[in-house]
This record gives C-alpha cells, structure tokens and sequence, in this order.
C-alpha cells in the first residue's frame, strides 16, 4: 500500500509541478509587464502634465508585447535594423557573464524556430574521430559536383555540430554505407547538442502523455476486459 501511494505521489509531482511551474512564470511576466508599461504609462503621462491613470489596465503587458515582438521583427528584417541589431549583439557579446547568458538562450530559441534548421535535413550518427567513437550530424545535401567525382565510393554532406554552439562546427563527406540513420527530429537532435547530452530525445510520441498515464486503472480494466473475452472466445470454440 505504501509502495503504491509513493507512485501516486511521484506521478502526481511529475503531472502537477511542469503545469504549475508553467503559469507561474507566465503569470509573473503578464502581471510584471502590466505593472512596470503603467508606471511608464504614468511617468509619460507626468511629464506631460496629463492626468495618469491609477488602477490596472489589465491585458495591456500581453497585447504590448506582441505589437513590440511584430515591430522588432519587421525593423530586423529592414536593412539598417539589422544592421543596428548585429552592432547591438556585438556589443552584448563583449560583456562578461550576460554574453554567456544571451548567447545560450539565443541558441536555445535558434533550435526552436530559426528557419534554417530546414537546411538539415536528416540526423545521422558516423564514426569519428576515430573507429569505435560516435557523433552526430545533419544531412546538408547529397553531394554533388567535383567533390563526388573525385571521391569513388557515394557521399553526403554532413554538418558536424560543436557543443554547446552548435552554430560552428565541420563540414564532413562521409560515405553512405557508413551513415546510420535516426528518426529523431532535427529540432530534437539539437536540442541534445546544446545541452551537451542532458536533454536526452525520445522516438516520436516517446513524451505524450496518454489518458492511460493519467488513468492507469482503466488500462488495467481494458486488458481484464479483453482477457475476459478472450477467454469467452475460447471456451466456445
């Protein structure tokens, strides 16, 4: 009985604590941009001698932040915002400590949803640096031109990531037959790599969580259930 209370706890800490954590945080920045865009709202509104506005206008930190987002996204796609952008980060990058801290996270988002994780096309393991060692790597193309020419046996190239910047690394052409190919997502494989080998991915649908994770009781009744008919079934025969 207290083995199986202690696996109802674990489960439980295991379903609660991800979701909790998860409106907590978003609840902290909705609630924080709220109150720090009224003060600024105030404050502009002093300084102009216009009245300001003392209750909370609620919303007004979620519906900023996307108009912010928008723009920000539209001046970095212009010429001259990217240019004002790429001067800014370099700036950031040359500070100790927050360069660390902008850079992973910046990294991180990258793997998420930066569009040129489409260049990769599959993830693959191959030996090296040497025979028995394995790393990882992304199918950039099937190789063609002078390079394959020169090259008897049929290649890929195959972009070989560092940790944890995956954004560096080494261009590889590597035969084939000596590819072994995964069925992890690119976003997944990279993921693995920033993290320097924490974040462990699974095969696809390896993380959903089912009613029956949540109910294990009724799976427990499904296979009593078809225990049950089948064991009808045979009596008749």
């Amino acid at each position: 009985m207290i083995k199986r209370l202690r696996g109802y706890s674990i489960t439980g800490i295991l379903v609660i604590t991800p979701i909790a954590l998860t409106i907590y945080i978003f609840w902290r920045l909705f609630n924080g941009l709220d109150g720090l865009l009224l003060n600024t709202f105030n404050t502009t509104a002093d300084f102009f001698g216009l009245p300001s506005y003392q209750g909370k206008i609620p919303g007004l930190g979620i519906i900023t932040m996307v108009f912010v987002t928008i723009l920000t996204g539209m001046a970095v796609r212009n010429y001259f915002g990217h240019k004002l952008f790429r001067a800014g980060e370099f700036a950031v990058t040359k500070i100790p400590l927050v360069s660390k801290i902008y850079i992973a996270l910046r990294q991180i988002f990258e793997a998420m949803f930066a569009e040129k994780r489409e260049v990769f096309k599959e993830v693959v393991l191959f030996q090296y640096p040497r025979q028995g060692m394995y790393s990882m790597g992304f199918i950039t193309q099937d190789t063609r031109g002078e390079i394959q020419e020169k090259i008897e046996e049929d290649v890929y190239s195959i972009f070989l990531p560092t940790t944890p910047n995956p954004t560096s690394g080494y261009l590889l052409f590597i035969p084939k037959k000596d590819l072994i190919k995964l069925s992890i997502s690119t976003e997944d494989a990279l993921k693995l790599i920033i993290s320097g080998g924490v974040v462990t991915p699974g095969r696809p649908k390896d993380n959903e969580i089912t009613l029956d994770d949540l109910f294990p009781f009724k799976k427990k009744r499904k296979k009593q259930k078809l225990a049950e008919l089948t064991h009808s079934s045979d009596t008749k025969n």
